[in-house]
């Protein structure tokens, strides 16, 4: 079977896994980074990955029809050079507006690349081979995500900038994979212009919409991916701020001492991140297993009782301090997203129209960017209000009649809280937790999961069913 597979799909797994080094390898951090190294407040880190990850996923509806009219092979080779000159920038900014745009230049790039690849894979195999190969796809998306931010959660304890080098390294690889071994798979040229193409897309996706019931699908779907993206957007940082991860290290260095110093950070702690790609290393693990009980169940009803499971871990996420429980909670989570998450998709194709089946399946990006948009305003504005230990530290400071001096954002003001009140770090955040409980926040992150499950269900009870019997008695 290996062998039936040509070269172009092996190569285009290949970019596929150096892409995802790349991209995770800094996103896994990229919390952390903005408001503890360049101290943005949580509301610019919020604004800041929302919009860009949210474009990263609108966009593809109209790059891939580029790509079509320009070529694979070129539109990968300017989807690099933007991840490549946009990580670039990125290591040498340090103004919020420089960032900003410089992170829009990678996700620029991963907009051109996210159709390309997929499509590459999709015509690299065929009816025998799409299943193994797409297996095989999903894998290496899952390695990728896994080494990537491994290797930067090492070198950013040398060096922040080692992080994006990193990141510029898996991109120049698959520059010249690109260049060297990368043949463009049969296609049919777009010979339509540009604007026509858009304005076609454009057409395709207002027929999409206009379907009430596929729309209200997809704004439920929303939610889901909303309530995932603070696994990415604010989990690292409220494992940073609140969570003592040394717990963790000196409890694994009692069983394994080589495996706690590999994912130690040198200081006796385990860095955030680390914690986070546990989620990446289940799915490593169990997505075979999970795919295996999930193919026997209705595609709405996985997607209830996996987007269910992954509502109990992200409540257990937040809700805990212990980081061995944190990594269990995750456990959790990623059982909910393996259950519920693949099915998303399978259930546009099996409810599109026989004619519309690509349009409506292109749509799939869709809900994923509105989670990303409102999930980094969650992350941001709310999360900073409920949750942010400098913004209850300066609460904190106030209710004691404690001037804080102009000028002091983010953990600088935590910090000052330190020297001002005379107590060490984690005394004030012990403090700070039994005082305004940032742990509360997980009902937000758990509401938004349950009205999404509460939603497809009523979803299944007034639409489908109805139809699944008008259409029983024409049969």
């Amino acid at each position: 079977m290996f062998k039936k597979f040509p070269r172009t799909f092996w190569v285009a797994n290949l970019i596929e896994l150096f892409e995802r080094w790349g991209w995770y390898g800094l996103f896994n951090v990229l919390a952390i980074y903005l408001t503890t190294v360049l101290g943005f407040t949580q509301e610019q880190k919020g604004y800041l990955m929302g919009i860009i990850t949210s474009m990263v996923y609108f966009l593809p509806v109209f790059t891939g029809a580029i790509s079509d009219k320009f070529g694979y092979k070129k539109s990968l080779l300017v989807a690099f050079s933007l991840y490549f000159i946009g990580f670039f920038l990125m290591s040498k900014m340090s103004t919020y507006g420089a960032v900003f745009l410089s992170f829009a230049i990678v996700g620029l790039g991963a907009a051109i690349f996210k159709p390309i690849v997929s499509a590459t894979i999709s015509k690299t195999t065929n009816e025998k081979t799409a299943i193994l190969g797409f297996g095989i796809f999903y894998m290496m998306v899952n390695f990728g995500a896994l080494v990537g931010p491994v290797i930067s959660s090492k070198l950013r304890d040398i060096n922040w900038s080692y992080v994006f080098y990193s990141s510029m390294f898996a991109v120049a690889v698959n520059i010249l994979l690109v260049i060297f071994f990368y043949k463009e798979p049969g296609r049919v040229p777009n010979q339509d212009s540009v604007w026509t193409s858009i304005a076609k897309i454009a057409k395709n996706i207002w027929i999409a919409i206009i379907d009430w019931k596929f729309l209200i699908f997809l704004l439920l779907i929303v939610g889901f991916w909303t309530m995932y993206n603070q696994l990415f957007f604010t989990l690292p940082v409220f494992v940073e701020q609140w969570v003592d991860t040394s717990i963790l290290y000196h409890a694994l260095y009692n069983v394994w001492p080589g495996l706690a110093k590999f994912i130690g950070n040198g200081h006796g702690a385990v860095n955030p991140e680390m914690l986070l790609n546990m989620d990446a290393f289940f799915i490593v693990l169990f997505q075979l297993i999970i795919s295996s009980i999930v193919t026997k169940m209705q595609p709405i009803k996985a997607m209830v009782i996996g987007f269910f499971i992954a509502s109990i871990g992200i409540s257990l996420m937040f809700m805990l301090r212990n980081p061995i429980l944190i990594v269990l909670a995750i456990l959790v989570f990623s059982i909910g997203e393996m259950t519920g998450s693949p099915t998303i998709t399978s259930y546009i194709g099996l409810i599109a129209p026989q004619d519309k089946k690509a349009l409506y399946m292109g749509m799939s990006f869709l809900p994923v960017a509105g989670g990303n948009f409102l999930g980094g305003y969650i992350s941001g504005t709310v999360y900073q209000k409920i949750a942010d230990r400098a913004t209850l530290a300066l609460k904190y400071l106030q209710s004691k009649g404690i001037e804080v001096p102009k000028g002091l954002h983010g953990e600088k003001i935590f910090d000052y809280a330190v020297d001002k009140l005379h107590v060490p770090s984690q005394r004030l955040t012990d403090i700070l937790w039994q005082t305004y409980h940032p742990d509360h926040i997980w009902y937000l992150f758990t509401g938004i999961g349950l009205i999404t499950v509460v939603g497809l269900i009523l979803y299944d009870y007034l639409i489908l069913r109805p139809k699944r019997k008008a259409e029983l008695n024409r049969g």
